[in-house]
């Protein structure tokens, strides 16, 4: 039996577009077509777009799916189990809310009056989370289940707002210290755990709510990435010339916002136990090369001193949440790059 690519989309619950663009990609052509020409989708092809499907909801990428499909057969059986503990994970998350507002009923109806504003926010705040993180993963989050850490934190935010009305540049020594704090605080709070780092920003980028809720907003965000970035600099500075260190200091911010879903992106392909000499880590790598190079500039001696400074400056590590396994895995995967380029 073979489907028309308008049959397979409404089978499968994707759009016709979604089917052309795997198409187009090389990602998931059909296997054959109709006399008239009619894309026609047959049992291997409905398999492949299976396992697509559930490779995406683990947080690939098409391309990094793309390289793993092609490397070598991918068995079903597996990706339908780690569907199944996705699901599980997901019940897990409806029935720990249910939970929640059983006992915000049950409060209510003993007659005990919490202020409504403050509950509200809290289930808001608290299904916010459960949208973006597994029921493990909040484990691991001190800053949701510690309400100490929160009022921690709340301190925090606050200080660093009173340095910004006042008009404390972010190369201020005071606002540098913050930044660290800042820093400190929130590797902690994250296990060290990227992936966590980078959904807790996505979470922060994507809901305004949150930002309301917590003070945490973009302006502040800014200021405590360009005061963290001026330890940096004073640092760098020792190791570059002039010139390298105008160029570096001109760059830097620039694309800042791309590390931290990259190094998740380094870390779960690490986890997974995928080679570095993989298509997809191999892609890593080049992604990881050319955002270096963007504040590094494309001379090899000044991207050496640059490594160098990394490797004898341990606090040019602080608050990058890439552990020494993981750059480890991205120089072995470098190795690979070099000698396939002869």
């Amino acid at each position: 039996m073979s489907l028309k690519v308008g049959e397979l989309a409404k089978r499968c619950g994707l759009t016709v577009r979604t089917l052309h663009h795997y198409d187009q990609i090389g990602l998931l052509r059909p296997s054959a077509r109709s006399g008239s020409g009619y894309r026609l989708y047959g049992r291997s092809d409905i398999a492949r777009l299976h396992q697509i499907q559930v490779l995406r909801k683990l947080g690939l990428s098409l391309a990094e799916i793309g390289g793993w499909l092609d490397e070598a057969p991918v068995s079903l059986s597996p990706l339908i189990e780690q569907q199944i503990h996705q699901l599980d994970r997901e019940i897990a998350h409806r029935q720990l809310l249910r939970e929640r507002l059983a006992t915000l009923g049950g409060q209510l109806k003993s007659g005990q009056e919490p202020e409504l504003s403050e509950w509200l926010t809290t289930l808001e705040l608290m299904n916010m989370y459960d949208s973006y993180f597994s029921p493990e993963e909040l484990q691991q989050l001190r800053l949701y289940a510690d309400e100490a850490r929160r009022r921690e934190w709340a301190g925090l935010v606050a200080r660093v707002q009173a340095l910004i009305a006042q008009g404390v540049p972010p190369q201020a020594e005071e606002a540098q210290a913050l930044s660290r704090t800042w820093m400190t605080m929130l590797e902690a709070d994250t296990g060290g755990n990227p992936v966590l780092f980078a959904k807790l920003n996505a979470m922060h980028e994507a809901e305004p709510a949150l930002r309301e809720e917590t003070g945490i907003t973009p302006q502040t965000m800014a200021y405590v990435v360009q005061a963290f970035s001026e330890t940096k600099m004073a640092i760098y500075q020792r190791h570059l010339t002039p010139e390298e260190f105008a160029f570096l200091k001109a760059n830097y911010g620039k694309r800042m916002h791309e590390w931290p879903p990259l190094i998740a992106e380094v870390h779960r392909q690490m986890e997974s136990g995928a080679p570095a000499s993989s298509p997809a880590t191999l892609a890593l790598a080049r992604r990881w090369l050319e955002l270096f190079r963007s504040y590094a500039g494309d001379d090899p001696a000044t991207q050496q001193k640059i490594r160098q400074a990394l490797v004898s400056e341990p606090e040019l590590r602080h608050g990058s949440w890439a552990s020494d396994a993981l750059l480890d895995y991205l120089r072995q995967a470098m190795g690979y790059l070099m000698a396939a380029r002869g």
